[in-house]
């Protein structure tokens, strides 16, 4: 008899864990043969609100961590890629992705891992300010994390464009949730379970995997979501997010060049910039005159 095959089914990563989608659902992930890969949850709602709750949760400690410590976390996943790299590339080729451009994409998404890993302990410094007044104060201006911020990663390339979504956003402080690429998800998940055993909080990244057109609007209009980053093509999608954020001012980035991904302008600094906020810092100057007095 022939050997039926063990196939894996791909759950959800929430708060450094693998729940399967409350709702029980799942679909099927094929190659262009028609053979079956794997089964992939369907994420609901239900599954997005709990993901928001342990975003926020993590928010305040990742952000209060050191830059050092941060960009120490994020070389840290770097290292773990680079010991499954073969395991990812292998993925990519099941799901029909020919092994030039996947072994380009997971070599590019480590080194981008590592470029922003480096940005760490720097951009406060290059993006902060101090800022002229007409009083007799200090002004400065530095850039702190937004918080809590949904993604919708690109379709393609798909594992490239995971990681190049949430490195800019979580290296600020920020945490996240993200919808992966809903016809080639297997890498995300793979992610995941680097991240599961890796020095990254859990909650700071939540992985969900099913369908836009299901979770777009939870994405965009949840009260406790301080920004929105939309990585693909889709025009009624982006009137929908323009539509629903502002209920809370909620910030909405596009990402949405489908070619940006492979190339250089996908590193750079001032996308760390798109999801954080500009805190200004008034204090007033202490005078000394020549008498000692301080005035």
């Amino acid at each position: 008899m022939a050997r039926i095959d063990v196939l894996k089914t791909y759950k959800l990563y929430i708060n450094g864990q693998f729940p399967r989608t409350e709702s029980g659902r799942y679909y099927p992930i094929k190659n262009k043969h028609g053979k079956l890969l794997a089964n992939v949850c369907r994420a609901s709602r239900k599954d997005f609100r709990n993901a928001v709750v342990a975003a926020r949760t993590a928010q305040l400690g990742w952000s209060s961590k050191s830059a050092l410590n941060k960009s120490q976390i994020l070389y840290r996943l770097a290292e773990m890629l680079e010991g499954r790299k073969n395991q990812i590339i292998d993925e990519l080729l099941i799901q029909d992705v020919s092994p030039k451009k996947a072994e380009s994409e997971v070599v590019t998404a480590i080194d981008r891992i590592v470029y922003f890993a480096g940005w760490a302990d720097k951009f406060v410094q290059i993006y902060s300010t101090v800022n002229p007044v007409a009083s007799s104060h200090f002004n400065f201006s530095l850039p702190e994390p937004t918080g809590v911020v949904s993604i919708i990663a690109p379709e393609e390339p798909s594992f490239l464009g995971l990681i190049s979504t949430i490195v800019p956003v979580i290296v600020s402080g920020n945490t996240t949730v993200v919808l992966a690429s809903e016809k080639y998800p297997l890498n995300a998940i793979t992610f995941a379970e680097m991240l599961a055993t890796s020095d990254l909080p859990a909650g700071v990244i939540n992985i969900l995997t099913g369908f836009e057109k299901e979770l777009l609007s939870h994405f965009a209009n949840h009260m406790d979501v301080n920004a929105v980053v939309y990585a693909r093509n889709n025009t009624e999608s982006i009137k929908t997010i323009q539509d629903l954020a502002p209920l809370n001012v909620k910030r909405v980035v596009l990402w949405n060049n489908k070619d940006w991904w492979k190339e250089t302008d996908a590193e750079n600094p001032y996308l760390i910039l798109d999801t954080c906020e500009i805190k200004t810092t008034w204090h007033p100057i202490e005078n000394i005159g020549v008498s000692g007095i301080k005035y």
